[in-house]
């Protein structure tokens, strides 16, 4: 992932961390050390913060092993100074199924701290008050536990893209259609995020931080919820760019650059023997010229793993690997022949026709109106009406 180390592999499932990461351990060292002029406190106050990630990556392998039950792959878990995340390569499209897999995080939390209060029960000790456990000196078990606890409260607030922000949604979808589940989700969320800015006014500033991130987080998920509903039913062999140019893994760049100068396309597939066998992307080009390297094959610097569609396919399902990957260009295949091009500038002009219909009250480019309707909002809809060739 870029921009971030591998530590390792749990599960099958590649852990990164980010660099920001390390600045945020050595700032509680250093924090710890002037406060108390002992490097022992510095090294346990690392020590603590190191073990709140450990119990991050648990919570986030929650999610991945819930989610992994219905067939959905984690990409990755990345851990940044603001916690964790995990990449997965869908939400589930049944509003139980997303209940469970938002909440299986969360559940990892609670046996954590469960188990941790009957091992204080059976050497002798009480919990101690949240106040006192996690000050300095309050005792390793005491502040994992209360740490559990408050991951668990934190996570079920009712606000994106924190857990609870998704189990409202499912629960609200159990009983309307997914978009309007999520504009009241968001609007919830988003009015939660305007009592943490003023609270934040008032009290503490890391507030009005995590006011901003909720809010952006609610946005971008009414956005990315509302583009899914309006490409519902929609298959790929519809849309695709029929006319494109590719290219052989031993030509020079300087083809691409004559054909992306010629204005026809600026990622390019890369076929040999009449199969696909990477994506030439204009970033990739760019950097490969800048290091002077106009006349190198393109198979030197094409990207060898890239995503596929096939005709069939629905455009919400693919929409959701164009957001995902590290290319803005999906090859469709039939029948293991390359047929059409899919590309993120394309699906977008689609959307904005889409939405320019919608408010005009007019039928969508495909028949029927480009919605929400109640059908294109169910996610586990099947759509109807619509031939695919």
């Amino acid at each position: 992932m870029g921009w971030s180390w591998r530590l390792g592999r749990m599960a099958g499932i590649d852990i990164y961390v980010h660099p920001t990461f390390l600045i945020l351990l050595a700032w509680v060292g250093l924090a710890h050390y002037m406060e108390h002029g002992d490097l022992a406190e510095a090294v346990g106050g690392m020590a603590f913060i190191l073990a709140l990630f450990g119990i991050i990556i648990l919570h986030e392998l929650g999610h991945a092993m819930a989610a992994r039950r219905y067939g959905i792959r984690t990409r990755d878990i990345t851990l940044l100074p603001i916690g964790g995340v995990a990449r997965l390569e869908r939400m589930p499209e049944v509003p139980s199924q997303e209940l469970l897999v938002a909440l299986a995080g969360p559940a990892v939390n609670v046996v954590i701290a469960v188990s941790i209060f009957v091992g204080l029960q059976v050497i002798g000790l009480s919990v101690r008050p949240a106040d006192s456990a996690l000050r300095a000196g309050g005792g390793f078990l005491q502040q994992m536990f209360w740490v559990n606890v408050m991951l668990v409260v934190f996570n079920l607030v009712p606000a994106f893209p924190m857990d609870g922000g998704r189990v409202f949604r499912a629960l609200l979808a159990m009983r309307t259609d997914y978009v309007r589940a999520t504009q009241t989700a968001v609007a919830v969320g988003q009015g939660i995020a305007i009592l943490f800015g003023l609270l934040g006014l008032i009290s503490n500033p890391f507030l009005i931080f995590i006011a901003l991130f909720v809010w952006l987080a609610g946005a971008q998920e009414a956005g990315l919820v509302t583009a899914r509903s309006a490409l519902a039913g929609i298959p790929v062999s519809r849309v695709m760019i029929h006319e494109f140019h590719s290219l052989a893994p031993d030509e020079p760049l300087s083809r691409a650059v004559a054909d992306v100068l010629a204005g026809f396309q600026q990622d390019f597939p890369v076929v040999e023997d009449g199969r696909v066998v990477g994506i030439l992307t204009r970033n990739d080009l760019i950097a490969a010229l800048g290091e002077q390297r106009l006349e190198s094959p393109v198979g030197e610097v094409m990207q060898r793993e890239f995503v596929m569609a096939a005709p069939r396919e629905m455009l919400q399902t693919v929409f959701e690997r164009l957001q995902n990957g590290h290319s803005r260009t999906i090859p469709v295949l039939a029948d293991g022949r390359m047929v059409g091009l899919l590309t993120a500038d394309n699906v977008a002009e689609i959307l904005l026709i889409q939405q320019a219909l919608r408010n005009a009250h007019q039928p969508g480019l495909f028949g029927g109106f480009p919605g929400p309707t109640e059908e294109q909002s169910d996610p586990g809809a099947r759509p109807r009406g619509i031939p695919v060739p």
